[in-house]
């Protein structure tokens, strides 16, 4: 066989599987209970909907524009009602503005190729969404943290990319109910980054994947729209805006979407032109029909579900956890995050639950860019009914108590 290894570009040895990916094939096995994919529940899929949505497509005379090759941009009426619909949270922008990719990972992707080059340092979260790491990976670029609660000044981060052959570039963050912790930045942090972002002269990246499934608490204003307010207008902010109507309508037809600067737009257009022309035309088609038709009353429904079973995984976790684990409590989203006691390996836990507990969850370690955290969890409840999660934590906590008597 021939060894192909040679003759790879040198990025594709930082490309590695995704623990997420691989952890989804369990779904298939009917004895585990998952919490393991940040997945939504099909049970939810507006399917009528999209039903009646390519009936009507392919009924009318719109089916031959639907079937045909489109604008890279994406399909105005979307694009319009993005518009509208990003303008009631404080982002007010021009269907211009709106740039519609493959889901919100082709979005990651493209950001990261436009502006990492090898050495290149990006500011995120530890830990942080794992789909972002892969994206951006392929860019050789270097992590640093970035940190909203401490004192770090905005000279330590470029000393510190400096030393590693490059310059900052961008902060990339999920604002409101984070994949994997489930945690909301407050009003003050993301005021923090908007001036540590001008300081350093980058962007900031917005993944607002789970914007609409707040379940409590106040609302705060996304970052691109606090940044509109402070500069004037769009075409004055650094932040881009990414979203997907993967949580909210269906991930199956893969459509997101980017909001951002007509500069950035006009990038993005040409990368889409060279990657793949345009997303698929008769999917955005549908998903425009079905979101001006019912989108706040889909959005409603999820949320009632979801919200039930966000409370009652956090119930059972107060039930059956030892008390030296501790876990956040998302206002919103689809994750929980647990920490264990030090010295716990979740991927070693991982391997014994599936053995003899039947439960999958998420091991902590591949969200932290420098591998570090082991005995973090990510827990998820959207797929998994209220009486599954009350059984899968009881499990679980069995599993954890026993580990942590044995290793005392």
């Amino acid at each position: 066989m021939l060894d192909w290894e040679h003759i790879f570009a040198t990025r594709s040895g930082r490309m590695r599987a995704s623990e997420i990916r691989e952890l989804l094939k369990l779904l298939d096995q009917p004895d585990i209970i998952s919490f393991a994919g940040g997945i939504p529940d099909p049970a939810l899929f507006p399917d009528v909907a999209f039903k009646e949505a390519y009936a009507d497509i392919f009924s009318s005379a719109q089916v031959g524009s639907a079937l045909q090759y489109s604008v890279s941009e994406g399909y105005k009426p979307l694009r319009e009602w993005i518009a509208r619909d990003v303008a009631k949270i404080g982002i007010d922008c021009t269907p211009d503005n709106v740039f519609i990719t493959s889901g919100s990972q082709q979005a990651l992707d493209y950001l990261g190729k436009l502006f990492l080059s090898p050495k290149d340092t990006a500011l995120v979260t530890w830990p942080t969404y794992l789909g972002a790491l892969s994206a951006f990976n392929a860019y050789e670029p270097n992590y640093d943290q970035l940190s909203l609660n401490g004192n770090r000044t905005p000279e330590a981060y470029r000393d510190t990319a400096a030393k590693l052959g490059g310059g900052v570039k961008f902060a990339y963050l999920s604002a409101d109910f984070s994949n994997p912790t489930g945690e909301t930045i407050d009003l003050a942090g993301r005021e923090k980054l908007l001036a540590l972002a001008d300081e350093l002269d980058i962007a900031i990246i917005e993944d607002a994947a789970y914007q609409h499934l707040r379940y409590d608490g106040q609302a705060i204003p996304p970052i691109m729209a606090l940044d509109i307010a402070r500069k004037g207008g769009i075409e004055n902010t650094r932040t881009i805006y990414t979203g997907s109507f993967s949580k909210t309508l269906a991930p199956g037809l893969r459509v997101g979407f980017v909001v951002a600067a007509m500069p950035v737009i006009r990038k993005l257009v040409l990368m889409k032109q060279a990657a793949d022309l345009h997303s698929s035309t008769i999917n955005q088609i549908a998903i425009e029909h079905v979101a001006s038709r019912g989108f706040d009353a889909q959005v409603a429904k999820i949320k009632a579900v979801y919200s039930k079973r966000r409370d009652a995984m956090l119930a059972a976790l107060d039930k059956y956890m030892p008390k030296t684990a501790t876990w956040t409590r998302p206002e919103g989203g689809m994750f929980v995050w647990v920490t264990l006691p030090e010295g716990m390996d979740g991927a070693e836990l991982l391997a014994k639950s599936i053995a003899t507990e039947k439960v999958a969850f998420v091991p902590g370690k591949a969200f932290y860019a420098d591998g570090s955290n082991a005995n973090t969890l990510r827990m998820s409840f959207s797929c998994a009914d209220e009486a599954m999660i009350d059984e899968g934590i009881k499990r679980l906590g069995r599993l954890i108590s026993n580990a942590i008597r044995a290793a005392a």
